[in-house]
């Protein structure tokens, strides 16, 4: 067993605070003294047995440091030498007696003079198996920490191992390890050799285990270095070898720059290695290699697309409702999904652009409304355009086995303008072809696919690109050839025709100022009246949209712009008067075509791609053997309407008052005017029955009724689509009174209130109830 006897022994010593440096029993060290306390304690020491107490400073940038300045625990030393060096500076070399405690500040001027209490164990050891092991194990961990360090010379292990006092060993390692001030004062603060010793031994782990890592870190980023130089020793090789070739030594040079730019793009792990792999190729190959030119366009076009370059969204919603606004009069169901998008936009940042499909006749704004809302995102647009595209590459590119290879148009587009997420508008959809070539309806079914559109892969690329963040904006005439798996994915959203209202206010608003300025003419030249107005549009076009308003409109505009320069006029008056004088006489009637009640005829209304329009049912009943004779381009739905009207009056013969015999002594001819044009579909059924029976019951029809609906042979009439582009044709005809079938009532909400109140509707489900409204029975002719 080990006895470690303390005895304590208190004295006055003049203190030096040390900055940076800790001192430690049985260490020789040296240190510059300049602080004027300093000094002073220097001189009181040499007078007083040359003893000193040296304690380490908390902080080393402290000049002037107080009593609170400085550790407690210090290390009374015997000074041994004094050197005066020059700016009154002593270099002392002292050597560390024993650690002591301060236990009292005696005085601070001109220095301070501590009172101290010294601590020793005097050690009788006979044999401690414990102290014993912790010495072997601190002794052994000194020689793994000179091993790991490379900073401490092997020699100082052969001292160590003489050294049998265990407090003496903890100090002695300790003045060696190159530790922080903290863990030295640790240390020293140990009086007890024993915990000395376990404190010395947790630092000297912990040091070891720093070390380590270290030394690992220091492997790799040396491995890292070495890598780097070897490529550069390389291809400072491969620069003169090509020089002595007489081979252009810029492709090196290019290649570094596609590197660095290929760095900054920050591409998927995949896409980035596929792209380096073709760097490499291109520097293998002869740049007189026709490969080289086919690899550097790739190359180019990866490092040219916007993987990460995108603009940020302007969601202010009311700033957006205002730019939709005034760029366009009415579309109020676009606007509120554009205003719903952005709503959602501001909800979640993660909702991935909608694919919208704008359905309706020519000229009612279908690409000018994307470009509004293009510019209410702040948003960059892209315009595509479909008409006539029969070649599956078009969307997709080319492989690059073919010579000339290019990416699609879809990628094209996203690389000239520059962002990931624009407005993409792909213009008239409905118009797609397919041909040998392959089918780009069916390539479009990735692209326009939110779920699978975020890896869309580019024939010519072979490498996935992100398409969710674009906002895809498609337009139609009619939704008839569109494939049903494309239209699947879109969500449609129809716009019908203009009513004559909305007409007028859109060329007020939009037409004339913007044909004002583009024929070079003020405001003030030029005066045309709201009636002037809406006699251009009712006299001088029949359309759904405001095209053909527009160019009457420019028309005016160039004929005033001529007597401006010819007669000098400061200003022109256009009125419902002189409008003949510049436009020429009415290209259309406004009035009905029908002046009075006829047997035989009876108004329908028909839906077409350029929107809705009234048609002429016409129907002569001749002697012959009970033929059913079809005229006017009708195609099969009509055919088979026309047959099934027929059939349903040989079943009410007797209810209609018709010879039951009919059908083998009369022919029957159904003819509807403008047979150029073909016609189809199912809502000209009633139309044709009603026609029918008026001219075999000789009654006649009221001219100021149109209708349009499907009939079974039992007489039931079916609904029909397209309500609104009908009903606007009708009210531009003049119709007073429109029957619809009854389940159509529902799309009274899209029909503008305008129009409602010029016209009658009456909502029919049976044949009985059209002709109750039709048949002016009471006129019935003799003839």
């Amino acid at each position: 067993m080990a006895e470690n006897k303390m005895t304590t022994k208190v004295s006055q010593l003049p203190l030096i605070p040390l900055r940076g440096l800790t001192i430690f029993p049985y260490m020789v060290l040296h240190f510059d003294v300049g602080r004027e306390r300093s000094i002073h304690a220097l001189e009181e020491a040499m007078v007083n047995d040359q003893l000193v107490f040296l304690a380490s400073q908390k902080e080393a940038d402290i000049n002037l440091p107080s009593a609170d300045d400085f550790y407690k625990v210090g290390t009374i030393s015997k000074i041994k030498q004094m050197l005066k060096l020059p700016g009154d500076t002593i270099r002392v070399l002292v050597e560390g007696i024993t650690r002591a405690e301060i236990k009292g500040i005696v005085k601070e001027e001109p220095y301070f003079l501590v009172e101290v209490e010294e601590q020793n164990y005097q050690e009788e050891i006979t044999k401690n198996n414990e102290t014993e092991a912790l010495m072997r194990s601190v002794l052994d961990s000194f020689e793994e920490y000179i091993e790991v360090s490379n900073k401490i010379s092997p020699e100082v292990l052969i001292s160590l191992s003489e050294i049998e006092e265990p407090g003496r060993l903890a100090d002695t390692i300790a003045s060696n390890m190159a530790l922080k001030p903290p863990q030295k004062q640790e240390i020293l603060e140990a009086f007890n050799p024993k915990e000395r010793l376990e404190t010395l031994y947790r630092i000297l782990l912990e040091e070891i285990e720093i070390l380590q890592i270290e030394q690992t870190i220091n492997t790799r980023v040396k491995k890292q270095i070495n890598k780097v130089q070897k490529e550069y020793y390389l291809r400072e090789q491969m620069k003169a070898i090509q020089k002595e070739l007489g081979e252009d030594e810029n492709v090196v040079e290019e290649a570094d720059d596609y590197r660095q730019k290929l760095k900054k793009l920050k591409l998927p792990k995949e896409s980035h290695e596929k792209v380096q792999r073709e760097i490499d190729r291109l520097l293998k190959l002869s740049p007189a290699a026709a490969e080289s030119g086919v690899i550097r366009n790739y190359i180019d076009w990866i490092l040219s697309l916007p993987w990460n370059k995108e603009t940020k969204d302007r969601l202010d919603l009311k700033k957006s409702a205002e730019i939709l606004d005034e760029d366009h009069y009415g579309l109020e169901k676009v606007k509120e999904r554009i205003l719903e998008y952005l709503a959602i936009r501001q909800l979640t940042k993660s909702m991935k652009g909608p694919i919208v499909c704008l359905v309706g006749p020519p000229g009612v704004g279908k690409t000018s409304i994307a470009k509004s809302i293009a510019r209410s995102l702040n948003r960059k647009f892209v315009r595509m355009s479909l008409g006539g595209v029969r070649d599956e590459a078009e969307i997709r590119g080319h492989r690059r086995t073919y010579v000339g290879a290019i990416p699609g148009r879809i990628i094209s587009s996203m690389r000239q303008v520059e962002s990931k997420n624009p407005l993409f508008l792909l213009d008239e959809i409905d118009k797609l072809a397919g041909d040998f070539r392959g089918d780009p309806a069916a390539a479009l079914l990735e692209v326009l696919d939110p779920e699978q559109n975020d890896d869309f892969t580019d024939h010519y690329l072979e490498m996935p690109f992100d398409l969710s963040k674009v906002l895809f904006i498609t337009t139609a005439n009619s939704l008839d050839t569109i494939p049903r798996p494309l239209l699947d994915r879109m969500e449609v959203i129809r716009i019908a025709g203009y009513t004559e209202e909305e007409k007028v206010k859109i060329a007020e608003k939009y037409l004339v100022p913007k044909q004002l300025k583009v024929h070079g003419l003020k405001k003030n030249q030029i005066n045309i009246s709201e009636r002037t107005i809406r006699d251009i549009s009712n006299y001088y076009t029949r359309e759904s949209g405001v095209r053909s308003l527009e160019r009457q409109v420019a028309n005016l505009c160039r004929k005033i712009g001529k007597r401006v320069i010819v007669e000098k006029l400061q200003s022109v008056r256009i009125t419902p008067r002189n409008l003949k004088k510049y436009l020429g006489s009415p290209i259309y009637r406004y009035e009905m075509i029908n002046e009075k009640d006829e047997v035989g005829i009876v108004r329908g209304l028909a839906w077409t791609s350029v929107g809705g329009e009234t048609l002429s049912v016409e129907v002569t009943p001749m002697q012959g053997d009970g033929k059913l004779v079809l005229t006017g381009q009708l195609g099969d739905v009509m055919k088979e309407s026309a047959r099934a009207g027929l059939s349903y009056i040989r079943s009410r013969v007797n209810e209609l008052k018709i010879d039951p015999d009919f059908h083998k002594k009369i022919d029957i001819h159904i003819h509807i005017p403008e047979g150029a044009i073909p016609k189809d579909g199912p809502s000209a059924g009633i139309t044709m029955a009603t026609a029918m029976i008026s001219a075999l019951t000789n009654i006649p029809v009221s001219k100021d009724v149109a209708m349009t609906g499907e009939i079974t042979l039992r007489g039931r009439v079916l609904p029909i689509g397209g309500v609104k582009e009908k009903v606007l044709a009708a009210n531009r005809a003049g119709i007073k009174k429109i029957l619809l079938p009854i389940d159509n009532k529902r799309d009274m909400e899209d029909i503008p209130d305008n129009v409602k109140r010029k016209l009658s509707f009456e909502f029919v489900s049976h044949m009985d109830e059209v002709l109750e409204h039709t048949l002016k029975r009471g006129e019935q002719n003799e003839n």
